[in-house]
């Protein structure tokens, strides 16, 4: 299958081998997930006044029919990262990882019902659609609206909720919320 692609430059001028380079590797993700529908990779250069060491951030969003996947590392600390290919090798690995651990869940290889916590709603912020679970523990847990199962505007501060846990790249976030 074709994956309808796109590709973007910020901070350093468009290179065809560059865009070779990520097509070739965008062509090899339909072998661990048969059903993306788009993939967008953002290719960026941290500091456009150096000449050396600059590190690059390759950001790939890929759409699949039910959920979207975010790759976005920052390693400020890796000097491997000033080199634009192997910024390219090791976001790609990373999307990799969670297209196979997406294609798990999928096939039902991995049991999310044992996951669900609770918590109580400690923080809304409804103009910026999400807000905060309190968990038994006292860390605060991200949701988004869209992640509320039923009306998001039906919560409270201090509402008990059942959430399931997940762990990304920004960190833990509660994928589904229960009133």
């Amino acid at each position: 299958m074709q994956i309808p692609l796109q590709i973007t430059f910020r901070g350093i001028p468009h290179s065809d081998a560059v865009e070779a380079r990520i097509r070739e590797k965008v062509a090899k993700l339909d072998r661990f997930h048969n059903h993306i529908m788009s993939c967008r990779v953002a290719v960026e250069s941290e500091h456009q006044h150096h000449h050396q060491g600059n590190q690059y951030h390759i950001r790939i969003d890929i759409t699949t029919p039910r959920k979207e996947l975010v790759i976005s590392r920052e390693h400020h600390d890796k000097q491997a990262h000033e080199d634009i290919y192997v910024a390219i090798r090791d976001a790609f690995k990373a999307a990799v990882r969670q297209l196979e651990d997406y294609a798990r869940v999928q096939r039902g290889e991995v049991k999310t019902h044992g996951l669900q916590k609770t918590g109580t709603v400690a923080r809304l912020l409804p103009e910026q659609d999400h807000g905060f679970i309190e968990t038994v523990d006292g860390r605060e847990i991200y949701f988004h609206r869209n992640s509320v199962v039923g009306e998001f505007d039906q919560l409270e501060l201090g509402s008990p909720v059942r959430y399931v846990l997940e762990e990304d790249d920004i960190g833990p976030r509660a994928s589904s919320v229960y009133p």
